[in-house]
């Protein structure tokens, strides 16, 4: 991502947190939301515990853009796995398909980890989400098919894996 992009996605953020506030302001107290970098997003999902992990995963990531909206538009949800896993499948879906073909990969790893599928059950569920993602692509009416359907598709294929072959 290119400097101009990411001070674009910046300054829409920024934006749109300021707009928000007044929906805030109207039935809470300043300060009483959840804090978008630490407590939503993709960090939160990861690093619990650990609320700077939480903050640096997020800048990274995505310049905290996918934390601030959660944030904004559904405070109630920061630190939910299942809508930061769809925010995940949906942001990254093309590299989720990717690295599904290959059997495994850095987001394949992520978005395992965000179900919450330790390490040493994600080699099986990798396989599972593989096989089904090959079946799901082959179907002819896969190139016909929306990339929110295909993204709803993939998490549906990712939380049976997950069900399947890591514990609770």
């Amino acid at each position: 991502m290119d400097i101009k992009k990411s001070m674009l996605l910046v300054s829409v953020a920024v934006a749109a947190l300021a707009s928000s506030m007044t929906a805030f302001a109207e039935d809470k107290t300043p300060g009483s939301g959840p804090n978008p970098y630490a407590d939503c997003g993709i960090g939160a999902s990861l690093f619990t515990e650990t609320k700077w992990a939480a903050v640096t995963s997020n800048v990274i990531w995505d310049v905290g853009t996918t934390a601030i909206t959660s944030a904004t538009s559904s405070p109630q949800t920061c630190s939910g796995k299942k809508i930061v896993a769809a925010m995940f499948i949906n942001d990254t879906y093309d590299k989720l398909t990717e690295e599904t073909a290959a059997g495994k990969g850095e987001h394949l790893a992520t978005v395992l980890n965000i179900f919450g599928c330790d390490g040493a059950h994600q080699a099986v569920a990798a396989q599972q989400v593989r096989a089904a993602m090959g079946q799901s692509v082959a179907a002819p009416d896969y190139v016909d098919q929306s990339h929110l359907d295909k993204a709803s598709n993939y998490y549906s294929i990712v939380e049976h894996a997950v069900i399947a072959s890591c514990p609770a």
